[in-house]
């Protein structure tokens, strides 16, 4: 489909034509830059969500709405985080693909299911945060663990759907070798930027938009209660939300809206008649490097697990603090051990019991 394609097409490089000038690609950049950057988010990504996902699933008894929405957010990013290495190699190998055609589809379809969960499931974090601040007596019968677990079906059907054009697009043979996350043709651009504004408007505005009233909202809550409380010491709840929004607008801001509003900006260069080389090659830069700020997303949400999420901090604590106990008394019965073994074999000092000569 023509949507893959110009989606993709904002991974592609080669020689392209502007009138009758010739310019060059910006290849090399792109293999750097994707290069060194999953390189970095593939272990920090693959440790800290398989963490995650540990404490939340075996750690986590008592389940609450905000836990199933973080679990299935570090799903998602676990998910995009296991394709990575693939990513990695074909970049290391200079654009030569040599794993089969589907897993190809499962790698360009994995970016986007990431990137859009990713917005949806903050979303829901974001309401849930809206109603627990402003309707705290209804919380319990308003967000149930089992609406949460509806909300994030929905969010998964959703955001599987709209990405699924993506598995039709798979490998292809451009100057003697098998490429991936690359288009086999430009296509029709006027149409691509048509489906772009759909996934622009549902996928992005929609959901900050909600976001921004939740937080006006949950703002405003916040400054009358410190205004009637003082604001000495701010309660839990307020620290938390204060912490939510932080995190959820630098998120946002930081690695959702220039990826958009560049591959909205890239497509509409597309589309324009006159197309120069200086701006087609910054075109393909920024969005390589657009790409890789929306990438980076999914290393950054363990943090929201551990300073928001009071539950994940607890149990992380357990799991050091046990951990430590164990090491400490497993030295400490090897210390034992070996004092034994010492006296056994007589090499611990004694006193002589033969009288010594005056």
């Amino acid at each position: 489909m023509d949507w893959s394609a110009g989606n993709q097409s904002t991974e592609r490089g080669g020689n392209f034509s502007a009138g009758n000038q010739t310019c060059g690609n910006s290849d090399g950049f792109k293999y750097s830059v994707y290069l060194s950057t999953y390189a970095v988010i593939c272990p920090v990504g693959l440790i800290t969500n398989s963490l995650a996902l540990y404490v939340f699933l075996r750690l986590t008894p008592n389940k609450s709405p905000n836990t199933v929405f973080t679990i299935n957010l570090a799903a998602s990013d676990l998910f995009f985080a296991l394709t990575l290495p693939y990513r990695i190699v074909y970049y290391a190998r200079e654009g030569r693909w040599d794993f089969p055609d589907w897993l190809c589809r499962v790698c360009t379809f994995a970016f986007y299911v990431n990137l859009y969960a990713s917005i949806l499931f903050l979303t829901a974090l974001s309401v849930f945060r809206y109603v627990a601040v402003l309707h705290p007596m209804k919380t319990r019968t308003l967000i149930t663990v089992r609406r949460a677990l509806s909300a994030s079906l929905g969010i998964w059907a959703f955001v599987s759907l709209s990405s699924a054009p993506f598995l039709l697009s798979g490998t292809h043979s451009r100057e003697g070798k098998t490429r991936c996350f690359e288009p086999r043709n430009a296509g029709s651009w006027k149409r691509i930027l048509i489906m772009n504004y759909v996934a622009l408007v549902l996928g992005f505005l929609v959901p900050f938009l909600t976001i921004l009233a939740c937080y006006w909202r949950i703002i405003r809550r916040l400054t009358q209660v410190g205004k009637n409380l003082g604001r000495d010491r701010p309660a839990p709840q307020r620290r938390r939300s204060v912490q939510l929004i932080a995190f959820v607008l630098t998120a946002f801001l930081l690695c959702f809206l220039p990826y958009h509003v560049q591959r909205t900006v890239h497509l509409h260069f597309m589309t324009s008649p006159s197309q120069d080389c200086a701006g087609r090659l910054l075109m393909q830069k920024l969005v390589v490097v657009t790409i890789c700020l929306a990438a980076t997303n999914s290393c950054l949400n363990p943090l929201l697990y551990y300073f928001v999420g009071g539950a994940f901090r607890s149990a992380v604590a357990r799991v050091t603090y046990r951990r430590g106990r164990l090491q400490g008394r497993g030295t400490s019965q090897r210390s034992e051990s070996s004092f034994s073994l010492s006296i056994r074999r007589g090499s611990y000092p004694q006193r002589s019991l033969k009288k010594e000569p005056p």
